[in-house]
Order: structure tokens, then sequence, then C-alpha cells
């Protein structure tokens, strides 16, 4: 299913489930991401759509001060309430592209996780070159559906439904393999504002029953925006066939691919 730009609103009627449904981003990941970035305990943090705090919290926990964006009013407070025992963390209700500190403040660090592909492509490496001392870094990553071989049956088994109710995949839909995800290495050094340092991808695996997975499927966009009646119907054929399997359970890869780069000039 396709995510237009506009779908980027949708988000915010999923605060109160989002923390719980979205998948955990493995450590490996940001272990990674610190020691690409060179980043010590104290460093300024910018985070762009932070939703709930998922990739907030491990983070903050690295003892690091951030600063999140978050354009949706429930996102922002859910994210305040998972904050709110940690340091230094502030969340701004407001979009990265008309984002102004209060003070004049620069970052060591701009982030995005699954963040940004929703933001204009004509400014974001723009703005957050503009918001990172000399020498900082941007990251981000995306977490999306891997299909490795001998993988779960259930995607391609439910996939006539979608089909049926008018949710049909784009023709040019691929399954990407773990392993295999595109990265956007050459659009970062065509900036001309950046250099890439790494890119690597990430994989994993998380089991669901039926109930988890449709609480999943309920912070995707697409599935937000679908037709009550559209959805029902999709809601219920996934909950009679997971019914049908012995351990009522699935199995979906998880994939991200980490891009960290540093500022030029």
């Amino acid at each position: 299913m396709g995510e237009p730009r506009d779908l980027r609103t949708t988000f915010d009627s999923a605060a109160a489930t989002y923390q719980e449904a979205r998948p955990d981003y493995p450590t490996e990941l940001y272990d990674a991401l610190v020691a690409a970035a060179g980043l010590h305990e104290g460093d300024r943090l910018l985070e762009i759509g932070c939703a709930t705090g998922k990739a907030t919290l491990p983070l903050a926990r690295r003892g690091f001060a951030m600063t999140c964006l978050e354009p949706g009013p429930a996102l922002a407070a859910a994210a305040r309430r998972n904050l709110a025992e940690l340091g230094e963390v502030d969340v701004v209700e407001t979009t990265f592209e008309t984002y102004r500190p209060a003070t004049p403040q620069r970052f060591d660090l701009v982030l995005a996780a699954t963040a940004w592909h929703w933001l204009d492509p004509t400014v974001r490496y723009r703005r957050a070159w503009e918001l990172l001392v000399p020498g900082g870094h941007l990251a981000f990553w995306s977490a999306t559906h891997v299909f490795p071989d001998g993988g779960d049956p259930f995607f391609a088994e439910i996939q006539p439904v979608y089909d049926e109710i008018g949710e049909a995949l784009p023709g040019d839909a691929v399954r990407p393999r773990p392993g295999g995800l595109p990265d956007q290495r050459d659009e970062i050094d065509g900036t001309g504002l950046f250099e890439v340092v790494t890119v690597r991808e990430v994989d994993w695996e998380v089991t669901y029953d039926a109930e988890g997975y449709l609480r999943l499927l309920d912070t995707f966009s697409g599935h937000i925006a679908m037709a009550p009646a559209k959805r029902e119907h999709l809601y219920a054929e996934v909950r009679r066939r997971l019914a049908s399997r012995p351990d009522g359970r699935l199995v979906r890869g998880w994939g991200a691919v980490l891009h960290v780069a540093r500022r030029r000039g």
C-alpha cells in the first residue's frame, strides 16, 4: 500500500497504541549509530518526528540531551508521558520544516527514525545542515517489511484479501529480502552538504498473535485511512486465518537501513 505524504497526519490517531505496537529497534542499530557519529554522553540530539518516543527512550538512556519534534498533539503528549522520568529531553509540538529553536542552538546529531521520508525533500537536507554544528552528523532509518527465504507464508496468503477490497499492491511493488533493502547514499552525496560515513542494514524478526498484529496494522497510515468496512473485513480475515494455526501466531521480518552522514563545511 502506498503512503503519499498527505497521510503523515494520520499517525496522531494511533497515539494510544503506537509505543506498544511498533517494534523496538535492535540495540545493534543504536550501537552502530553512536559509533559512526562519534557521540558522547551529554551531546545534543535533535530528533525529527519522535512519535511516542520509540527511538528517543534508548538514546536518552545513553545520556544524550534531546530535543524531539512531533507535529501530532496526541503523539507529543504521549511522548512527554513516556519520557517524563528522563533527564534532558524536551518534546516540541512542531514540524521539522517550521522548527526554530527558542534560543540560538545547534546540535551534534539530527536524526529521524522512520520519519525522514515524510519530510519535504526540497528542504530536509538543507535544514538539517543548518541545525548541525560543524562536523555534526545526520542519521536516519526506516523500519520496513522484509521477506526472508522460507519465511512465514502468511503475507502471501493474505494478499488476495487486500486485492479483494481494492487495496492491492502497486504493480512495481517488490518483496525485499533481508540485506537487500535500497539505500540513499547517492542522494546524500548529491546534496553536496553531507558525506556518507556509514550505511548499514539491520534485520530482525517479531512474532505476533492476531491482536498484536492488528494493533501494529492500526499504526500504519494506509490502514488508518482505510474505509472502515474494508478494514473490518481485512481484520476479520487476519483473525480467522491465524486462528487456524496451531499457535495462532505469525512471524514478520523487519529491516532498517541506517544512514549516518557528516556535515560538510
